[in-house]
């Protein structure tokens, strides 16, 4: 993997990258690309995806939470997210109960087995999010934070 870095750095030192390294989006996406990599390679072959690991511990936050309002909240569509709440009900980890006010909405809350993985995950999480920071101080990641949610 190392080889894999050094050999990419290398080519990308020898390239003309234009005006990309004046576009924002440009970096955005070698960030997330970069966090990605580090997340996936965090979660120690769970196979759980930084989108997931967001709908459970929102969940875990919003207990009773229905599936339109937490579609809303991480503004994607009904439909996108019925798909990764199917998923995550088929690994026991969500449970789907019926609202006793609406019986066409679910109320979403982690199983028992989805806690205990969630709080195994966010400690994974946590190590990935002090690596990733770890040549930013307290101050700029802070800033770094209120700039993307500015942007987002």
């Amino acid at each position: 993997m190392a080889k894999a870095k050094t050999k990419a750095r290398t080519a990308a030192a020898q390239a003309d990258f234009g005006f990309l390294p004046d576009l924002l989006g440009y970096h955005l996406r070698r960030a997330q690309s970069a966090v990605f990599q580090d997340f996936a390679a965090s979660m120690n072959g769970t196979n759980v995806t930084p989108g997931q690991f967001g709908v459970l511990a929102l969940i875990a936050a919003n207990a009773g939470l229905s599936q339109t309002r937490l579609a809303e909240i991480l503004g994607i569509d009904r439909s996108t997210l019925v798909a990764v709440i199917d998923k995550l009900e088929q690994q026991g980890l969500v449970e789907r109960a019926a609202r006793p006010n609406d019986r066409r909405s679910h109320a979403l809350k982690l199983s028992r087995q989805g806690q205990s993985r969630f709080e195994a995950l966010a400690r994974l999480v946590k190590k990935h999010e002090t690596r990733i920071a770890r040549r930013l101080s307290a101050r700029e990641r802070e800033t770094l934070i209120e700039l993307l949610q500015r942007i987002g």
